[in-house]
């Protein structure tokens, strides 16, 4: 796993950056809505795949997302698949998106 990742909410660009000794590692950009923020898309830079940053990026957002009070609208897969595997993020997700994304 990657050891320092730092994270950034490019407001700009609509996308949480992680950066791993000052270059960008991923990211994941999103829309933010009234209540909620919609994940629509994860990136890893393939030089940095498979170092568990993609699933930093995850936890980052969703963490940050629950900070914020918002829901989760997990459009992109990936998110999706992340609260799938660690229920704890499931009560982000309110229960009509759940069944549109299999939560």
């Amino acid at each position: 796993m990657a050891t320092d990742i730092v994270f950034n909410n490019n407001t700009a660009q609509h996308r949480y950056e992680a950066t791993v000794d000052g270059r960008l590692a991923g990211f994941a950009e999103y829309n933010l809505l009234t209540d909620a923020i919609m994940f629509t898309h994860t990136e890893v830079l393939p030089e940095n795949e498979g170092k568990g940053i993609g699933s930093a990026i995850a936890r980052h957002v969703l963490d940050d997302a629950r900070a914020q009070k918002r829901h989760v609208i997990p459009v992109c897969q990936f998110i999706a698949g992340y609260i799938r595997k660690h229920p704890d993020y499931v009560d982000l997700v309110r229960d009509d998106i759940r069944r549109a994304f299999k939560i």
